[in-house]
């Protein structure tokens, strides 16, 4: 129906469009801010300020971290789309950080997928969809590898007192879904964000091993720069231990965070429990640990989704969809 309206009624329409997914961005970074009960804002910024961490250097070192980061996620999808359609890296960050903005409040942020397709004419949208989700899958498995890794080292150096009485009933609970899960994929049926098994498989196999292999790099880079993030902030907050005493127990916070089902409404609050469990053993209060795990939320997504909203606000559809 919306194609048969007038211009000028399509584009106040979708002006009206654009300005509702910012405002709702907006909206749900203040309700993040304000409405956590474990962490009052302005307790928040009390501490900050206590503890010397609002100076120019340490934002100046946080933003340096932070802009990294998205330099490597920008030049990843650069590269990762460009089989399908070679786009500048001007392009590309328009994209990603507005695809970040227009996703920000949607269920495991699974609106990117729908943003970034739609910068793209509609005979190549489900490849898009395709190479984000490939995107999503190189950055999960560095997660998850140098996570087990660090996990492992972390259950070995420190002992976890199970409740095995209450993990039975998870562990049964979690073999029976396995087993329906593998009868699902045998039939075909089962599909991620739309799409069967049997066609991700394809694509991915498929794939040039050379792009893969560069977006496999870049992931591991992005790794390494948000993880020695935290490390900086433990060190603002002179919490004493060394590099790889530390990054053992951040990887296993964002294995475990990782592996946790949970929509991205709960993301921060559930790393947050994470690593106040974690630096528990070390002796870190937990006050600590929530005000560093909200200032990585702010500094890599909070501020990227700010400047994201200019390009949301200034998208414009393929001539095809005109």
């Amino acid at each position: 129906m919306i194609y048969t309206l007038p211009y000028k009624t399509k584009q106040f329409f979708f002006a009206l469009i654009k300005i509702s997914i910012v405002v709702a961005a907006f909206y749900f970074i203040y309700r993040k801010l304000t409405s956590n009960s474990s962490l009052e804002f302005s307790n928040f910024l009390h501490f900050l300020d206590e503890n010397g961490v609002i100076s120019t250097k340490t934002i100046l070192i946080l933003f340096v971290l932070t802009g990294f980061n998205y330099f490597f996620e920008i030049l990843k999808w650069q590269i990762l789309v460009s089989p399908t359609k070679r786009i500048s890296f001007k392009k590309a960050s328009e994209q990603s950080l507005g695809a970040l903005t227009a996703s920000l409040f949607t269920p495991n942020r699974i609106g990117e997928y729908g943003a970034k397709a739609i910068y793209y004419t509609k005979d190549i949208r489900k490849h898009i969809m395709l190479i984000n989700l490939l995107s999503n899958l190189l950055q999960m498995s560095v997660t998850t590898i140098l996570g087990a890794i660090g996990f492992s080292f972390f259950i070995s150096k420190y002992p976890i007192q199970l409740n095995y009485s209450k993990i039975w009933p998870l562990l049964i609970f979690t073999v029976v879904m396995i087993t329906i899960l593998i009868f699902i994929i045998r039939k075909n049926k089962f599909s991620i964000k739309g799409f069967s098994l049997k066609k991700i498989k394809y694509f991915i196999i498929n794939y040039p091993k050379k792009l893969i292999t560069y977006g496999f790099g870049l992931s591991l880079l992005r790794y390494l720069i948000f993880s020695f993030q935290f490390y900086y902030l433990l060190t603002i907050f002179e919490i004493q231990t060394s590099y790889l005493h530390a990054i053992t127990i951040i990887t296993s916070m964002y294995f475990l965070a990782s592996i946790i089902p949970s929509i991205f409404i709960f993301d921060v609050l559930i790393k947050g429990s994470v690593a106040v469990y974690l630096f528990s053993f070390v002796g870190v209060n937990s006050f600590t640990i929530l005000c560093i795990v909200t200032l990585m939320w702010i500094f890599n997504f909070v501020i990227p989704s700010i400047l994201g909203s200019y390009f949301v606000l200034n998208f414009n559809f393929p001539e095809d969809d005109l």
